[in-house]
């Protein structure tokens, strides 16, 4: 493959990192990448002695993402959960469609609905960043490029990230799931992005437009008995209301993102749909996903002492 794969986010953030996550395995294949980054520091240089072919841009600005799709054939596209994913994609989108390029892997999101577009309800989106990544999915589409949606739930590094601080200090989950039996779908960053890596690897066409990509959906009590046999001490869970949680997370998480997972909460906790694991990624990559308690496992020493 002689044109290398734009990989946008590939400096990595707080929400999975799949775009470094994908960029490293697409380099370990041997695939030329370019690595485009909001900002040159510490982990763009880490990045250009892996390879990469290193390009500071801005996913806002048209002109910076043209000048990062010359001589390229396949692009990643992933947004963080911040203000702009609706521009950014119809930036991306336009600026692939004048390049030409054969194949867009779409970081989207969890549908609430079956993956094909035309059961997609704008209407009850879970949330409104939800809704979001339904119409930037649809502004990938009407430009008439190649794209693959990988529509995935939270990350278990989400999870991580939520429950670290209190399981140190006092070994309780303080979340607003609900009942012990709200089922939270839930998948590895590391496996959404293996499945990216493959089809953008695979020179031949992807079989299918969106992928849904479910590893588990455990129930509340589930998820806390796992980190707690992960951490090896006795782990419980304790419902606390909206406001006690936003309250308490407000200072690091940005106002976009603690809406989305508000009401992403409340559309588990209300349980209206029966979400199923599925094998897209199996199917795509050849191997089983990770489970949510080998995650726990991989991750226990930061769990335990408090580590995001």
């Amino acid at each position: 493959m002689s044109h290398p794969i734009l990989v946008t986010g590939a400096a990595g953030g707080t929400q999975g990192s799949t775009g470094r996550l994908v960029a490293s395995l697409l380099m370990g294949k041997g695939i030329p990448v370019r690595a485009l980054v909001h900002k040159l520091d510490a982990r763009s240089d880490e990045l250009r002695k892996q390879g990469a072919d290193v390009v500071e841009g801005d996913l806002l600005n048209p002109d910076s993402v043209q000048a990062a799709m010359r001589n390229v054939n396949r692009a990643y596209f992933t947004y963080p959960v911040a203000e702009g994913l609706l521009e950014a994609a119809a930036i991306f989108a336009a600026a692939a469609r004048d390049a030409a390029l054969g194949l867009v892997v779409n970081n989207s999101q969890f549908q609430g609905t079956p993956g094909d577009p035309a059961f997609r309800d704008l209407q009850h989106a879970p949330s409104f960043r939800n809704l979001q990544h339904r119409l930037a999915d649809r502004i990938f589409d009407w430009a008439q490029v190649r794209v693959v949606h990988l529509q995935a739930p939270p990350y278990y590094e989400n999870v991580r990230a939520l429950v670290s601080r209190s399981v140190a200090e006092k070994s309780t989950v303080f979340l607003p799931w609900g009942g012990d039996t709200t089922v939270i779908p839930l998948v590895g960053a590391e496996d959404v992005s293996r499945v990216a890596a493959t089809l953008l690897a695979n020179p031949g066409a992807p079989l299918q437009s969106a992928y849904a990509l479910v590893s588990e959906t455990p129930t509340v009590t589930e998820i806390t008995e796992a980190l707690g046999r992960a951490i090896g001490r006795p782990t419980r869970y304790v419902a606390i209301t909206d406001e006690q949680w936003a309250n308490a997370v407000k200072e690091r998480i940005n106002l976009h993102a603690l809406d989305h997972l508000t009401h992403l909460w409340q559309y588990f906790r209300r349980g209206e749909e029966r979400i199923q694991a599925t094998d897209a990624i199996r199917v795509v990559t050849g191997r089983d996903p990770q489970t949510l308690e080998e995650f726990f496992r991989a991750n226990a020493k930061a769990i335990s002492t408090g580590q995001h």
